[in-house]
């Protein structure tokens, strides 16, 4: 095996520190995500299965956006 290059190394770090469009297009999604739930501040009724709870909607929409984000990194990381 031929030790690697300083050059070959490069671009392989570059590659996985640059902003490729569809990086930012996440990272806004993910920022417009965020505004629409802070401004959704409201107390609202939730019914989990049986019982009702009051919170506020920032809260439930946070904690569904987490879920989300957490199954799809699961997902994603069982793919490789």
């Amino acid at each position: 095996m031929s030790p690697k290059t300083s050059e070959s190394r490069s671009r392989t770090g570059d590659k996985r520190r640059r902003m490729t469009p569809a990086r930012i297009a996440v990272l806004l999604l993910g920022v417009l995500a965020l505004i629409f739930i802070f401004e959704n501040t409201r107390d609202t009724r939730i019914r989990l299965l049986v019982p009702e709870v009051t919170m506020p909607l920032w809260t439930a929409l946070l904690a569904t956006g987490l879920i989300g984000a957490l199954c799809g990194a699961y997902f994603m990381g069982r793919r490789r």
